[in-house]
């Protein structure tokens, strides 16, 4: 059996963010590259110094990699259509209540959640279970006490 390339959900926002660290990250490759090897003799000092670069391009190399990957299987988040903009789909602007407060947060995709600014994954517990629900529903997630999320509006 074939494993399925994993498609990568970014808002737009997102996608430009990985494409400016990509591109500012082949500059960085081309300035290595033009000969800024440290010289290696047989010291000590010398030699640490090589190997901490050489490290520094496999990190950077690595990190190249990935984000061609990454680009290469992007799906960017879209609003739903007019009809199904009643229900929580990725890129949904969420206001919720949890014991008496307010939350608010938006749906992402994994590599842009970052829950202290307000962007839950749709692979996170919160973000899965709320999916495809509309105002007024109540979802009961147990990770590891029991909350009770009621949705209070939905916006794209």
């Amino acid at each position: 059996m074939i494993a399925e390339t994993p498609k990568y959900y970014l808002t737009k926002e997102g996608s430009r963010g990985l494409e400016r660290e990509y591109v500012e990250l082949l500059k960085m490759r081309k300035l290595k590259s033009k000969g800024d090897t440290p010289s290696v003799f047989h010291s000590e000092e010398l030699s640490a110094e090589f190997v901490a670069f050489r490290e520094d391009l496999d990190l950077l190399e690595s990190r190249i990699e990935e984000l061609e990957h990454i680009l290469k299987n992007v799906e960017l988040i879209k609003s739903p259509s007019q009809t199904e903009r009643d229900k929580i789909y990725l890129g949904a602007q969420i206001k919720v209540e949890v014991d008496g407060q307010t939350d608010e947060f938006v749906l992402v995709g994994t590599l842009e959640a970052n829950p202290v600014i307000g962007k839950i994954s749709n692979e996170s517990p919160v973000g899965r279970a709320l999916l495809n629900h509309r105002v007024g529903d109540e979802i009961t997630i147990s990770s590891p006490i029991k909350v009770t999320y009621k949705i209070k509006s939905i916006k794209y």
